[in-house]
């Protein structure tokens, strides 16, 4: 049983330790466990994180594009509002399972805990 990379892992929605089970219950609601290994998934903590990463990247994306529609075509207000709302919406929520599963899944390889102060 190989682990598959994290990537890998995230892309076809499989568990990172045996690449069998899968990582979701739903479309971005992680499973407890694995069911072809009994993998825990609650131990992880992804959070927000996914979330927070998508938002810089998709609106620093969606910033340039109607920047450059902007200076090239002048279009109205509505006319931005109409593109870009939509536009973000989508491209967060079509990366969002891809990126919380790699957050997970990295969160594995490396053996990821919440800090502890030592005594």
């Amino acid at each position: 049983m190989t682990e598959p990379a994290p990537a890998e892992a995230a892309l076809k929605g499989v568990c990172p330790r045996c690449g069998g089970g899968k990582m979701f219950s739903g479309w971005i609601a992680f499973a407890d466990t694995c069911a072809k290994c009994g993998f825990d998934f609650t131990r992880f903590n992804v959070g927000d994180g996914p979330v927070v990463f998508l938002t810089l990247g998709v609106g620093t994306i969606v910033t340039v594009l109607a920047l450059i529609t902007e200076l090239k075509f002048e279009p109205g207000l509505l006319i931005h509002a109409l593109l870009w709302i939509p536009l973000t919406t989508v491209l967060v929520f079509a990366t969002l399972r891809f990126a919380k599963g790699l957050l997970l899944a990295l969160e594995y390889r490396n053996d990821a805990r919440e800090g502890r102060v030592q005594k």
